[in-house]
């Protein structure tokens, strides 16, 4: 079969997998713009409201112009989860193809596209109350209580993870309490996905560019940011969003980790309300090495601080910089790997899957619009 747009089946469901920074959205609009397909986000930080530089979300414009189902969809205090993920791409797939419209699912959160292509174990949701009661308990008790209950619960899990993994440990302790069965047996269970579903054709289209071009792609688009006010719109979430913690998933975006922990750093006023409550996580700022260099940041922060220099505001701002850098980078690193377990996942038992590699979008474009 031909992936030219105009030869795809009307069951086709199309998977744009390629690293941060790669090109993807440019690909999008201009498929979009063929009036053939609908457009899903997979992307767990385009999820969130009033993210937007951080995220290198499409303009306000661009989405009127270029709607896409899953953006903006909770506030940055909420959580969503991989099954919420699937459970909301069936239903979009399914009204796109009542549309008469393709879904074009394009995104770099590899996670998601795995629990599509190669399925999740039937891990229940957390209803509200109990993921209340465990939050009171983190915040009273901290971490370690509820790594000491795990510990008795499920000492599979505690195998694999440490005290500090947050997210992890509420999850797993919301799951045990919820239903008396430890994650680390629910995860057991076989898999489901929703592409062993004979009545859609799937098609994934794996991106792995060129690193050295990739790496300076990324490095152009962290300068845009910082240029576009990054720093500015952490700042106003934290005055919008007073119950903002470094722990929620929110706050672990790359990027937004790193200009987090540099307000920590030099006890901006943005910070000042939750600043004590984590200690825990400061000591890891004063490992950080300062690395040296001006930034346009500094008149602004120096004026907004105490007991911090000019000047080691500017050094922390460049050492945030080289941070943010290191770990998108990191990012696109774990992005490969997991776009080689998904091209792994092509078996030939599978009739309604084919995924394809590509060495760039270019080549991607050639395909699907025959330029």
């Amino acid at each position: 079969m031909s992936l030219f747009y105009k030869n795809l089946p009307d069951n086709a469901v199309v998977c744009l997998m390629s690293p941060t920074a790669s090109g993807k959205t440019d690909l999008a609009f201009r498929l979009y713009d063929t009036g053939r397909f609908e457009l899903i986000s997979v992307d767990s930080a385009l999820i969130y409201q009033d993210m937007n530089i951080g995220t290198a979300k499409p303009t306000s414009d661009e989405l009127i112009s270029y709607p896409h189902h899953l953006v903006d969809i909770i506030l940055p205090t909420q959580t969503y989860s991989v099954a919420n993920f699937v459970h909301d791409t069936k239903q979009l797939i399914e009204k796109t193809h009542q549309n008469g419209k393709i879904p074009l699912l394009v995104g770099g959160t590899m996670m998601y596209y795995m629990a599509l292509l190669d399925g999740i174990s039937a891990v229940p949701q957390t209803n509200e109350q109990v993921r209340e009661q465990v939050r009171a308990w983190r915040d009273d008790a901290g971490n370690a209580a509820l790594y000491e209950y795990l510990q008795q619960h499920d000492p599979i899990f505690c195998q694999k993870f440490g005290v500090n993994d947050t997210q992890r440990i509420t999850r797993a302790v919301e799951v045990h309490l919820q239903t008396g069965r430890s994650l680390s047996s629910w995860q057991q269970t076989p898999k489901t996905a929703i592409s062993h579903d004979a009545k859609w054709q799937w098609y994934g289209l794996c991106v792995l560019p060129d690193r050295v071009w990739l790496h300076e792609r990324i490095a152009q688009r962290l300068q845009m940011m910082w240029k576009g006010g990054f720093v500015e719109e952490v700042i106003e979430l934290l005055k919008k969003y007073p119950t903002l913690t470094p722990d929620l998933p929110s706050m672990r975006c790359v990027g937004y980790r790193q200009v987090l922990d540099y307000l920590l750093a030099i006890h901006h006023e943005s910070v000042q309300h939750f600043i004590q409550d984590n200690l825990q996580n400061q000591s890891s700022f004063d490992k950080h090495h300062i690395l040296t260099n001006h930034d346009n940041h500094t008149e602004i922060f120096a004026k907004k601080i105490t007991k911090i220099s000019p000047q080691s505001v500017d050094l922390a701002c460049q050492d945030m910089k080289n941070r943010a850098l290191y770990a998108t980078r990191q990012l696109a690193k774990r992005q490969y790997t997991w776009l080689r377990q998904l091209a792994d996942i092509n078996k030939p038992t599978i009739n309604n899957l084919t995924i394809d590699l590509f060495d760039s979008i270019k080549e991607v474009e050639k395909q699907l619009l025959q330029v």
